[in-house]
């Protein structure tokens, strides 16, 4: 009863700091822990829009600093909506990453994590044979309305975001004698739909002065990731890189547009497991 309400206490301790943008790590290792253990980590994840992605945001942002009515007119700044995709959808930024996981029996566990944009939950089972291990996982999310530190435009109103995702990790990994070190590699990809819209207390029906923007964005992404931990006993320090490409369609203000590249997303986090 005390490990599940170290699980729970962890989860409240996430929603309660304030939401931003950054990655969504995985920071736990290929192999699974054993019936009834419970780890708990804390750390920092951040996600960082490379090449084409940041162009888009750059440029968005130098739009918006030249007009700030920007975008306009419905349909004439697919540039802006570009950057709009990606500031919502690829979300560039710093987050606290919080979760907490335990093992459930038969090589199988479940977790529960915080990354200051969304909550994620997972099921997964490893396959041991000595030292190497191999996982297979699920897991959803869910987007928290909230705010992206770094990543605001004029007329995309963030705290308003709301959505869902999948994601399908797939790792292997490899484990010291005594659990001194951890290693785990392996692919991860998901889908996410993401809507942002101009809250108004006006009804649906009757509209007073500019319509609400609406943001909708599917994300697709695939990619790779690469983890080490290592500690003594029930501490470890985990690092984690995931290198990902990104596929971003939507529409906004009136724009229908696609955006794709390449994310880069480290993380850290300590962890205690009992």
């Amino acid at each position: 009863m005390t490990r599940a309400r170290a699980v729970v206490a962890t989860a409240a301790v996430g929603a309660a700091l304030a939401g931003c943008g950054g990655g969504g790590p995985l920071l736990h290792p290929a192999r699974t822990l054993a019936s009834g253990d419970v780890r708990v980590a804390g750390g920092v994840s951040a996600n960082v829009a490379a090449g084409s992605l940041g162009e888009d945001l750059r440029v968005a942002r130098e739009i918006a600093a030249r007009d700030p009515q920007a975008p306009g007119p419905p349909g004439s700044n697919p540039a802006y909506a570009k950057g709009a995709l990606v500031a919502a959808a690829v979300a560039p930024g710093l987050a606290p990453f919080v979760a907490g996981r335990v093992g459930v029996g038969n090589r199988f566990e479940g977790g529960l994590a915080y990354s200051g944009r969304a909550v994620r939950a997972d099921l997964r089972r490893s396959f041991d044979d000595g030292k190497w291990s191999f996982s297979a996982g699920l897991g959803l999310s869910v987007a928290l309305y909230g705010r992206q530190q770094g990543s605001e435009l004029p007329n995309v109103q963030l705290g308003s975001l709301r959505g869902y995702g999948g994601d399908i990790p797939l790792l292997v990994g490899w484990e010291s004698t005594g659990g001194l070190y951890k290693l785990w590699g392996g692919a991860r990809g998901g889908f996410e739909r993401y809507i942002v819209e101009t809250l108004t207390s006006e009804p649906k029906d009757v509209t007073i002065g500019q319509s609400p923007l609406r943001l909708e964005a599917n994300r697709y992404w695939g990619g790779a990731v690469l983890g080490i931990a290592t500690g003594f006993r029930h501490v470890h320090v985990a690092l984690e890189v995931s290198l990902a490409y990104q596929v971003v369609s939507g529409s906004y203000a009136g724009n229908d547009v696609t955006v794709q590249g390449l994310t880069v997303a480290p993380a850290s986090a300590l962890w205690w497991t009992f």
